[in-house]
């Protein structure tokens, strides 16, 4: 798998300073964690889910969830179930004719399951189409109520590639409770969540964030002006659950950026526009305006929150929000050359230096850290040539 790889190569060469590298279910947890970019979220009862899920690797999406709980109705549960067991089974039989044959699939594929028992009953019915599976989703997490969940993820040991080896299957922690969210209890809970995830480190890929159900237990849902950190309860959530589970000490996990909850359905106008590569048109500006005239520029500055708040990756809810994520996860040439100089091992000892862009100032002890996840971004997101900016690589990728 590798960002970006829906690109002719010759564009890819316009646009690339360093290109994405590869990544797979057996890459460390850190370089996969920081790859999963825009994960997209369908609901199991899809009754071609095998074919959107080509569709959408073939668009560039390299995370996708398949999801048993919220996004289905608790009536559809067993027939989403044996729809999930079926359309698996029929995309490990079209990916081991082609390119995709082997340990993983097209993508990096997880369910979200709705209780623990779900999981050592889904493994057994999936059969050999559980290679295609990277892990599951786990909702609701609290240390309470994720250490079942953990166990039984645990308890399925590795699971045969098809490649003739085995691998874990990994969890990702939806952290989305009440307790979370209420003041007087936080603190407690934040605590047992970190205990339960560190007890399980080496199958915890990243925690995701699910706004919607914090929103909901006081009745708020942010406008599509709004991006999550105008809403101070929920800004608050996201503050300290980074500070508690996102530390850069060695100690912390992958913390990806909520869902946005708006997108329009005539947002098939503005592709033909974008399809014009603007660094060979100049028509930038133009395209800019119309990302921001068709509800836009909400997620856009949504996604730069998040990074300046120290998420990575965001939940998406529609393919409409992939393209302008993984977009802004390419890290730009200036960022890149700050960050060089930064890890540059001369520079060991500390000190301060004027950035090579003579705009700011680089100091090495303190930016040491952001240099390094700054690295690993563009190991997995690839680094842009000078000059080329997020519209152009919005335009390219959008298809």
């Amino acid at each position: 798998m590798r960002h970006f790889r829906h690109l002719a190569p010759d564009v890819q060469r316009t646009l690339f300073h360093r290109d994405p590298t590869e990544f797979g279910p057996t890459s460390p947890l850190r370089t996969l964690a920081s790859a999963l970019g825009a994960t997209l979220y369908s609901p199991a009862t899809r009754p071609r889910l095998a074919d959107d899920v080509l569709r959408q690797a073939d668009r560039g999406v390299v995370s996708m969830v398949l999801c048993l709980e919220d996004s289905i109705d608790d009536g559809e549960v067993a027939e989403a179930e044996e729809n999930l067991v079926r359309q698996l089974a029929r995309l490990d039989r079209l990916t081991a004719e082609g390119d995709a044959a082997g340990d993983g699939g097209p993508l990096l594929l997880f369910i979200r399951v709705r209780h623990p028992e779900q999981i050592p009953d889904l493994v057994k019915r999936l059969g050999p189409a559980v290679r295609l599976l990277a892990g599951f989703v786990l909702p609701k997490f609290t240390a309470v109520t994720g250490l079942p969940f953990l166990e039984a993820l645990a308890d399925t040991g590795t699971v045969d590639t098809g490649t003739g080896g085995g691998r874990r299957l990994l969890a990702m922690p939806v952290l989305e409770s009440p307790e979370l969210l209420h003041l007087e209890t936080r603190a407690e809970t934040l605590a047992g969540i970190a205990r339960a995830v560190d007890e399980h480190r080496q199958r915890v890929l990243a925690l995701r964030l699910g706004v919607t159900d914090l929103c909901s237990a006081y009745g708020l849902r942010r406008t599509p002006e709004m991006t999550a950190y105008d809403v101070q309860l929920v800004a608050s959530v996201i503050g300290d659950v980074v500070n508690v589970l996102g530390r850069a000490d060695g100690t912390g996990f992958t913390v990806t950026g909520p869902v946005w909850e708006y997108f329009r359905l005539q947002e098939r106008m503005f592709k033909p526009q974008l399809r014009q590569s603007p660094f060979l048109s100049g028509r930038a500006e133009e395209l800019r305006t119309a990302l921001i005239e068709h509800d836009m520029d909400g997620l856009l500055r949504e996604i730069e929150m998040d990074r300046a708040n120290g998420l990575l990756g965001k939940t998406c809810i529609h393919p409409s929000h992939v393209a302008p994520v993984h977009a802004l996860s390419v890290v730009t040439h200036e960022e890149y050359s700050d960050a060089t100089d930064v890890l540059r091992p001369e520079r060991d000892g500390g000190g301060v230096l004027r950035s090579a862009y003579t705009n700011k100032m680089n100091e090495v002890k303190p930016h040491r850290a952001w240099a390094e996840r700054t690295l690993l971004r563009g190991e997995v997101f690839g680094v842009a040539r000078e000059g080329i900016g997020f519209v152009d690589l919005l335009s390219a990728g959008v298809r």
